[in-house]
């Protein structure tokens, strides 16, 4: 799974290649690289200017380049997340819980004509 990731990885940078033809540094090298700091490291800076990582970085999220968004979902504990959405689904489940006693209650109530009188 890995080496096709590493694969995809080499073809989106072909500059890699000269790199290896030239006999600077060998797939081994670059693969170790890559399996120890993932393709989003500062490391690939050395080897890739910032023309070919431009397709690195065009995905984000408001502004965010790639790598700071996998660090940010990266910090987020899932725990924490999971007992917050299960505090909000609990609050929904009051306030629906409530608006619809309170439709309960309005449809049940009929208010009598004004101008009867002792039930005539």
């Amino acid at each position: 799974m890995k080496k096709e990731e590493f694969k995809e990885f080499v073809k989106r940078n072909p500059k890699l290649v000269e790199y290896v033809n030239k006999g600077e540094i060998t797939w081994q090298k670059f693969y170790e690289m890559y399996d120890l700091y993932g393709e989003d490291d500062n490391i690939w800076n050395k080897y890739l200017t910032k023309e070919d990582t431009k397709e690195i970085t065009k995905i984000g999220i408001a502004g965010l380049t790639l790598s700071e968004v996998v660090n940010f979902l990266k910090n987020i504990d899932l725990d924490s997340l999971q007992e917050g959405i299960g505090n909000v689904q609990r609050v929904l489940g009051v306030v629906q819980d409530f608006s619809s006693k309170q439709v309960e209650r309005k449809s049940s109530y009929r208010p009598k004509p004004l101008y009867k009188h002792f039930d005539d």
